[in-house]
Order: C-alpha cells, then sequence, then structure tokens
C-alpha cells in the first residue's frame, strides 16, 4: 500500500483524492491550507490532513500529487522530489520557464519517478487512435483537426474564484482546457515546432481571460488546426487525424474512435462503452502507481509535458502579439 499526499483538494484535488482512494493502492493523506475546504474533503473521505507541507512530509509519504494552482507546482515538486517522493503534476507543468531545468536535475539526481497528470492518455479510445496511427493503418497522418467545447459554469461553477480568473495562475482557455487537446495532439502525431493563435473572451461572465481559442499549428510537415470555447451548450470533443491512406477520428463525447480508408465508405466505429469521468482518473491513477512500482513508463513525461507548456506560452504569446510563434525544442 502506497502513502501518499495530495496538495491542493479544489475540484481536481478532490478528485484526485477519491480517484486514488479507488485504485485500493493507495493510503491517502491531503495538504491544504485552506481550513474550511480542508475539513470539508476530511468528512466526505476519513482520510488525514494537515494544514502545510512541512507538517506532512513528516508522515513518511512516499508520492504526491501537485493540485495546486499552477504557479505553484515547481516550487512545490521541487521539494517533494528533495525529499525523495514520486510525484504527478497536474497540467499544465507551470505557467513560464521559472526553475524547471531544475526541477529536471532534480528528478534526475533523486531517481524518483515524476509524470503529468494529461488525463486524456489514460482513455482506452484516445490509445486505439495511437496505436492505429503507429501501425500505418492511415499511413503518414498530414492534417489533424480538433473541435471542443463545453459550457464551463455547468461543470466548474466556482471558476469566477480559483485560479482560472487569470492566466498568472493557470487560467483562460489556453492554458485550462486547449492544453488537454494540445498534449494528445501532440502524443499522437509528434511535437508542435510552429503556431500562430487567436483567442477572445466571448462570453463567461465574471472573467477577463480568453474563453475561446482559434489555433493553427505546424508538426513538422503536419498541419493542425484546433478550435475551443468554454461557453457552448454541447459538451463534445473530436479530433480527426487525415493520413496519405485514410482518416481517423475521436470522439470524447461518444467514446468511440472511427476510421475511413476509400471515399464512398461509411465509417467504422469502435465505441468503448460508456465512461463516467472517475473511471477515466482513476485509470490515471493506476498507471501512475504502476509506473511507481517499475511496471509502465509514465502516461506522460515531465518532458512532454514541458513541451506543451512550450506550446501554451507560444500561444499566449501570439495571442497578445498577432504573429506567427516558433517553438525551441532542447
Amino acid at each position: 500500500m502506497h502513502k501518499m499526499i495530495v496538495i491542493g483538494v479544489g475540484s481536481i484535488g478532490e478528485r484526485h483524492t477519491r480517484c486514488f482512494q479507488a485504485t485500493g493502492r493507495a493510503e491517502v493523506s491531503i495538504v491544504e491550507i485552506n481550513e474550511t475546504l480542508r475539513k470539508t474533503v476530511v468528512e466526505r473521505y476519513a482520510i488525514p490532513a494537515f494544514a502545510s507541507l512541512d507538517e506532512a512530509l513528516q508522515g513518511g509519504p512516499t508520492l504526491a500529487v501537485v493540485a495546486a494552482p499552477a504557479h505553484t507546482h515547481i516550487p512545490l515538486t521541487k521539494k517533494l522530489v528533495a525529499a525523495g517522493l514520486h510525484v504527478l503534476i497536474e497540467k499544465p507543468l507551470s505557467v513560464s520557464f521559472d526553475g524547471i531545468d531544475e526541477l529536471r536535475k532534480l528528478i534526475t539526481e533523486r531517481g524518483v519517478v515524476a509524470g503529468m497528470a494529461y488525463v486524456l492518455r489514460a482513455l482506452p479510445a484516445l490509445n486505439a487512435m495511437k496505436r492505429a496511427i503507429d501501425e500505418g493503418r492511415i499511413g503518414r497522418p498530414l492534417e489533424l483537426v480538433a473541435v471542443s467545447g463545453q459550457h464551463f459554469p455547468t461543470y466548474r461553477p466556482a471558476y469566477r474564484e480559483i485560479y482560472y480568473t487569470r492566466r498568472e495562475t493557470g487560467g483562460g482557455a489556453i492554458q485550462d482546457a486547449l492544453t488537454h487537446l494540445v498534449n494528445a495532439s501532440e502524443w499522437l502525431v509528434g511535437p508542435v515546432d510552429s503556431l500562430v493563435a487567436d483567442a477572445a473572451h466571448c462570453a463567461l461572465p465574471g472573467v477577463e481571460v480568453e474563453d475561446t481559442v482559434h489555433l493553427l499549428t505546424r508538426h513538422g510537415p503536419l498541419l493542425g488546426n484546433f478550435s475551443l470555447n468554454q461557453h457552448q451548450a454541447p459538451n463534445e470533443s473530436t479530433l480527426t487525424i487525415i493520413g496519405e491512406r485514410g482518416t481517423l477520428r475521436w470522439q470524447h463525447h461518444r467514446n468511440s474512435v472511427s476510421s475511413m480508408n476509400s471515399p464512398g465508405e461509411e465509417w467504422r466505429e469502435e465505441t468503448f462503452g460508456a465512461l463516467e469521468r472517475d473511471d477515466l482518473f482513476i485509470a490515471q491513477a493506476n498507471a501512475f502507481l504502476d509506473a511507481v512500482e517499475g511496471r509502465r513508463p509514465v502516461l506522460c513525461t515531465v518532458d512532454e509535458g514541458l513541451q506543451t507548456l512550450r506550446v501554451n506560452l507560444a500561444a499566449l504569446a501570439s495571442v497578445d502579439g498577432h504573429r506567427w510563434q516558433k517553438i525551441v525544442h532542447d
């Protein structure tokens, strides 16, 4: 049984708490500075709680989930890694590049397992799509089109009171929602080399950050096109990859992957059953515990999270500067 701490138990931190508990493989404690929130989560899950990380570390945990606001991810993770803990970091990795080189060096020196919680990588449907691409079933991928939207106030009613209100804490559609699709796409077809973005605040009341984004990307010779908003009624996400010899389409709201290889034929759809949101996070939790036990690699490495951070920051710079941005890889 793993002894672990979840740092920050807002909406996503509480979900990690619940889902790591559900694996039956971890004894979960929480760290939360907000006393009211801390007591609420303790009452719901009957778990130990700490008001500070220093206090929690005295209990000898071996792994942690960092689910505090994004601007705190690097200093918190550095402290955890220095103490020898394995760490799963919520997305995005950070809101700047400050301290990341030192963190990567520290992870190597301490020999801990560190990964990013880009949860779409735990989806069976997207894994089936990746296998199809890697096996060459559609030939060389040429184009990617991603379209996504949901009514954010329905799913995150407290959005006006949390990190979402400011870029500096990880808020806005680019860092909060689009980053998931970008990370999944880079996993499927390779990293973004250059991009241009347009974004605006169109509808969400009570905030000024962007809630609508259009992004054009280049992944080597492949062209990408992303459209995302956080105010439409349908909760739908679709990712289409067009290759030399066929097309694949993932539909998150249908939990399916479809393929077509010849003009005029019908779509061939494979569905993966009903999917509750916790199912995906439980799968991610089990995958991370497997990685800690040496059974498999992490679903998303810190280096891959850094690449997606480069895209996040380049997209924000493109919106501000109205120009293409080139991305420099390691």
